[in-house]
């Protein structure tokens, strides 16, 4: 299937009604497994990436190139439409927004998301109106592309917990041509319904966080279309990762084994010739 197939494909699951779960796998591998389980699209994570790469998740610590290799590698993992973290856009201005969508592009990418967090603790988020330019020249490069933009508010995460400006952003993400709406961290199923009503585009809710968790069906009551899980199972991995390194550590029994993938099980999502 070429990129601009998997493009249609991927706008084509927004445009259904339901909501569908987008998982982030974090490199290859975990690329290969959520395809032969039967999942419909996938969506990278710079949170599972920079644990993979023994890194920070955050914009000093992750670069351009490396994220951009780890989503080719998940890209050319699966025959599924793929839609990249793209962090801030790798640059304050709306020309570096634009550009790293277009690389997104010639890497086989279906989608891509930019967020108004800046990176910088002292000012985590981006002024309104330079967020909103950033968004705009995301956008036109994305629909010359062919790729679907998610335009990300990021209040809620860097402790401004503000619902109103939240759905002003997105609002305004909305008419400056993104195509999904992302606000990771909403605190509730009625803020989560707030956003859904006040915007056009279909809304990204992710699950995984700490705090309360909804299913498919009460997101998709809510409005929602699309839900990911972040880092989450990433993170999950690590904790039986954890958990297993410690039994060994502190009990000198392995335990562990009885409950882990048999080798075989996992050899046979890495065999290309089953896929």
């Amino acid at each position: 299937m070429s990129r601009e197939e998997k493009y249609k494909v991927f706008r084509a699951l927004h445009e259904r009604a339901g909501a569908f779960v987008i998982p982030n796998p974090w490199n290859a591998g975990t690329a290969r497994i959520l395809t032969a389980l039967g999942f419909e699209a996938l969506a990278t994570t710079s949170a599972g990436y920079a644990f993979d790469a023994g890194r920070l998740d955050s914009s000093a610590g992750l670069t351009r190139d490396g994220v951009l290799e780890n989503a080719r590698a998940i890209a050319e993992a699966t025959h599924l439409p793929v839609s990249a973290d793209l962090e801030d856009g790798f640059g304050r201005s709306p020309d570096r927004c634009a550009e790293t969508i277009g690389l997104a592009a010639d890497i086989g990418l279906a989608g891509g998301s930019i967020e108004d967090a800046t990176g910088d603790a002292a000012a985590p988020i981006y002024d309104f109106a330079l967020a909103v330019e950033r968004v705009a020249a995301a956008a036109e490069t994305a629909r010359k592309r062919q790729v679907v933009l998610t335009a990300r508010a990021e209040n809620f995460l860097h402790g401004r917990p503000d619902l109103g400006d939240t759905i002003r952003r997105l609002q305004a993400f909305d008419q400056a041509g993104a195509d999904v709406l992302y606000a990771p961290g909403l605190p509730s199923l009625d803020a989560i319904r707030s956003v859904c009503a006040s915007v056009s585009k279909p809304v990204n809710v992710v699950m995984g966080l700490k705090g309360a968790t909804y299913t498919v069906g009460e997101l998709a009551a809510a409005g929602v279309r699309r839900i990911s899980v972040g880092g989450a199972f990433a993170r999950a991995a690590l904790g039986a990762f954890v958990r297993a390194a410690l039994e060994v550590r502190d009990q000198g029994t392995f335990g562990f084994a009885a409950d882990a993938m048999p080798h075989a099980e996992a050899r046979s999502y890495m065999d290309a010739s089953k896929r």
